[in-house]
């Protein structure tokens, strides 16, 4: 491991990170306008903000002070290494303002077990942002001021298209350690270059990101939506992170417009993104009919809508007793229940109400988005069941949505079709073509080995948050939600909930789900294998 060449990398991570909250710091100066140093010192979000910029912009200068050294051997320990432990420090340093915020607003008197309960969540809160979860500690959304909700959005959009490969498009990249950083932190079982060199990819990939975030907020704006709550819901649909600057999430506007904008801009996010860049700047629209990927993600979500908008037309929704026994870690107020499950039947009155709001929140949690308009805890069994199915599917290779991707999915089909035949036709000889180009048998092998360690990552996560939060479903999907890096998930996670109430043991584990979904298992693991670290 060239340790010098690790730490020069994420220092220049730490230092384009400071630049980026520079953006937050201006808000939070114009929302407060102080008129003295007393009084900056006073604003919770501008001191926040100011000492977050100015240790990370220290700490980043640190450790590109030292020159690394020439690097020998293929480099995929030192990126794997400089992604996984880049994210984690620059959470870290990223968290500073929502600790300070936390920290002075709450006058309760001082003690250790604050500080760590205050650093958990702002931890939790920030990862869930990098990493596009959605998952949230906030009972108050609205209670932020506008400079925090945006940087919580930006985490969004940074840790959606990656902020490795951001700064691969600001500097010259590593070589081939310039590779495995991008290999590590693009979703997808393949991490492929649309430019001559990696720089120009990845300046490719945030010049794609960009304009389509650019073109949602132009289209939310003429729905009505302020300025500010149209860039921080483009963030978090392009990023399919689900960040919202409203309590209510998307469901607060009470919009089709809106609904239908987030909703198509969501499918797009969901999408490989090397399809929107032949689609923008090659005029190539007929890989849309083509794609093999494409066209099987199309499909299982038009059938997921399909099947929700008529069941919920023609059965609605659970009946107020069957809503009211689900568990929930703010339980509804027994005089409030009736009220509110008529409020949610009534949004599957009619056909294309149902319609509207199924596919809102299908293409919401296939994307890993997390955005919310309806209550979907209050669905009929199968649609819940039928959505934590789709939890683990996720969206396209390439896009920034989690989930174990449909090209995996697809792969692992046509691999389980062709061993029943080999059972009945021993000698037969078969290929998997995903369209008409054959997989190689090692990327099968290693589709097949990301299956099996996701199962039993999964497995043995839930086992650590069963300790910790009684009630199965809720600890199954809040595992569900994390390493799937969707946000919300049932019962006491649910789409109305939030994981405030989740044991500070428990938000670590999810902590860790969520990198470990984000960054796809592989990487995390190389970086923290013990072989990675002998010279």
């Amino acid at each position: 491991m060239n340790f010098s060449f690790v730490t020069h990398a994420i220092g220049r991570l730490l230092q384009v990170l400071g630049l980026v909250m520079l953006l937050s710091l201006g808000i939070a100066i114009i929302e407060t306008s102080p008129r003295s140093i007393a009084e900056a010192i006073a604003s919770p979000a501008l001191l926040g903000f100011v000492i977050a910029i100015a240790l990370t912009f220290f700490a980043g200068t640190i450790l590109i002070l030292r020159k690394p050294s020439r690097l020998v051997g293929n480099g995929i320990r030192e990126g794997f290494t400089i992604v996984t432990f880049g994210w984690i420090i620059f959470a870290f340093f990223s968290s500073i303002p929502l600790q300070i915020w936390f920290n002075m607003t709450d006058h309760s008197p001082f003690s250790l077990y604050k500080l760590f309960y205050h650093f958990t969540n702002s931890y939790f809160e920030v990862m869930s942002g990098f990493t596009t979860t959605g998952s949230t500690i906030l009972t108050d959304i609205e209670a932020l001021p506008k400079s925090l909700l945006f940087w919580r959005s930006m985490t969004h959009w940074l840790g959606g298209m990656g902020i490795v490969t951001l700064v691969l498009a600001i500097f010259p990249a590593s070589g081939i350690t310039g590779y495995q950083m991008f290999r590590g932190e693009v979703p997808g079982p393949t991490a492929e270059k649309l430019g001559p060199n990696l720089r120009q990819t990845a300046k490719i990939l945030w010049g794609v990101y960009a304009l389509l975030t650019l073109a949602e907020t132009i289209l939310l704006m003429f729905g009505g939506m302020p300025l500010f709550d149209s860039v921080c819901h483009a963030f978090g649909t392009l990023a399919t992170g689900g960040f919202s600057t409203k309590n209510l999430s998307i469901g607060y506007y009470n919009s089709a417009y809106i609904d239908w904008v987030i909703t198509f801009f969501m499918f797009l996010a969901g999408m490989n993104f090397l399809l929107h860049y032949q689609m923008i700047f090659k005029r190539n629209f007929s890989l849309l009919t083509k794609n093999s990927e494409f066209l099987f993600y199309s499909k299982v979500l038009g059938g997921a809508i399909i099947l929700s908008t008529l069941i919920l037309w023609i059965k609605g929704i659970l009946p107020a007793d069957a809503v009211g026994e689900i568990f929930r870690g703010y339980p509804i107020p027994s005089d409030q229940l009736q009220t509110v499950v008529s409020g949610e039947s009534s949004k599957f009155d009619s056909f294309f109400s149902a319609l509207r709001f199924s596919s809102f929140q299908v293409i919401s949690i296939t994307t890993t988005t997390g955005f919310m308009t309806a209550d979907y805890d209050m669905w009929p069994n199968a649609l819940r069941t039928m959505l934590v199915f789709l939890m683990f599917v996720g969206g396209c290779a390439g896009s920034t949505a989690g989930g174990i991707k449909m090209l995996r999915i697809q792969v692992l089909i046509k691999s389980m079709i062709r061993e029943v035949r080999r059972m009945v036709q021993p000698k037969i000889v078969q290929s998997i073509k995903i369209g008409k180009v054959p997989v190689e048998e090692k990327q099968v092998a290693n589709i097949v080995g990301f299956l099996l360690l996701f199962i039993m990552t999964y497995g043995i996560l839930v086992f650590a948050m069963s300790f910790f939060v009684e009630d199965f479903s809720t600890a199954a999907t809040a595992i569900t939600a994390t390493l799937g890096n969707i946000g919300p998930g049932l019962a006491g996670v649910g789409p109305t909930q939030s994981f405030n109430w989740i044991p500070l043991e428990g938000k670590w584990i999810c902590t860790l789900a969520m990198l470990l979904g984000r960054l796809e298992l592989y990487t995390v693991f190389i970086a923290f294998a013990p072989i990675s670290w002998k010279r």
